[in-house]
């Protein structure tokens, strides 16, 4: 198997080294093929490295930095005066080839502005996007975009989301002619603003692209399409909302296994089906949403994520750089819109 090497921006997220380090050396334990550079602050991450296998601390090297990007930071402030931040020389380890993914936690519009600049965008793409995959009835993973890495996006926009989301499925999940759907406040042709309605006529007319029509925020977890588009800003809410409700039936569910002497006795016998239930109900078992459209890999953790929740977002990413998503991406990519444009 090929060496893999991951830049992390350590620095990134609610809880830094204290999740992302111990994270990263889990990693590094189950897949002995993989290296990692630790970009942060030498001091804050020595104290996790302490009595670490001598195996796994050759395969660790640290880039030394003291500033960081905060999430209440502005993206064009952190371009202009945070030059060695960590998520930036996180990137730039990807754009010089030293690694192939970055996997931070940090300032979401921050990460894209500074991928943007740094590793640039595939022909034909205006914006990269923040998308992810949720769970689905079918037991087939749906993929939502954007998740907030464009607040606000015209229907052009959405349309090459709309492409982007179509070849990643096709190529990731091996699903010929995945179906694409606009998430609207009505499945009506008449309903939506306009950048949907307008962005809908365009997939109209794709053929390259299958497109199923509009959905409905009830029917995401249906498995009835493959790809659901939306802007960031709904995007966004949708995905915090989704994972509000996961936490809420995994609590309600613990809770009422343990009230009764019987139901707590079934629940011994069912354990092992219910932490299977569980499992697939945490939000944490779907962290790391894919920033694509760049012609480099970028992993976007959530910011209060904790270490096994991290630890998913490394995994997502070295997935990606093992079957060389961009490149795959970029020849069906370019094939699709060139004849669209043509």
């Amino acid at each position: 198997m090929t060496n893999l090497t991951l830049a992390l921006d350590v620095m990134g997220g609610d809880h830094g080294p204290l999740v992302t380090v111990p994270a990263a050396l889990q990693a590094l334990k189950f897949n002995p093929q993989l290296s990692i550079y630790l970009v942060g602050n030498q001091a804050e991450i020595d104290p996790y490295l302490i009595d670490i296998e001598t195996a796994i601390q050759a395969r660790i090297q640290i880039i030394h930095t003291t500033e960081v990007i905060t999430m209440c930071d502005r993206p064009i402030h952190a371009i202009r005066s945070k030059k060695q931040s960590s998520m930036r020389l996180a990137l730039e380890l990807v754009k010089d080839g030293k690694a192939q993914a970055c996997v931070s936690a940090g300032n979401t519009g921050a990460l894209m502005a500074l991928s943007k600049i740094l590793l640039k965008t595939l022909p034909g793409v205006d914006r990269p996007a923040l998308v992810s995959c949720l769970p689905a009835m079918t037991g087939k993973p749906v993929y939502l975009l954007d998740l907030g890495a464009n607040v606000s996006c015209d229907s052009e926009t959405l349309f090459q989301f709309a492409v982007m989301g179509s070849v990643l499925c096709e190529v990731v999940h091996k699903r010929s002619r995945p179906k694409i759907a606009l998430l609207n406040v009505g499945i009506e042709d008449v309903k939506g603003n306009d950048q949907v309605q307008q962005a809908a006529q365009h997939l109209i007319h794709t053929s390259q692209v299958n497109y199923d029509g509009f959905i409905e925020g009830d029917e995401i977890f249906t498995g009835k399409v493959d790809v659901i588009v939306c802007d960031g800003f709904v995007g966004n809410i949708t995905l915090k909302t989704s994972e509000g409700i996961a936490k809420l039936l995994v609590h309600q569910l613990k809770h009422g296994l343990t009230q009764g002497f019987f139901v707590r006795l079934l629940s011994k016998f069912l354990a092992p089906r219910i932490q299977a239930v569980l499992s697939k109900m945490n939000p944490d078992h779907y962290n790391g949403a894919s920033l694509i459209g760049l012609r480099g890999i970028v992993v976007k953790s959530h910011g209060n994520a904790d270490e096994a929740a991290y630890l998913q977002a490394i995994n997502l990413a070295a997935t990606e750089a093992k079957r060389r998503l961009p490149e795959m991406i970029k020849d069906r990519l370019e094939t699709i819109l060139l004849d669209i444009n043509s």
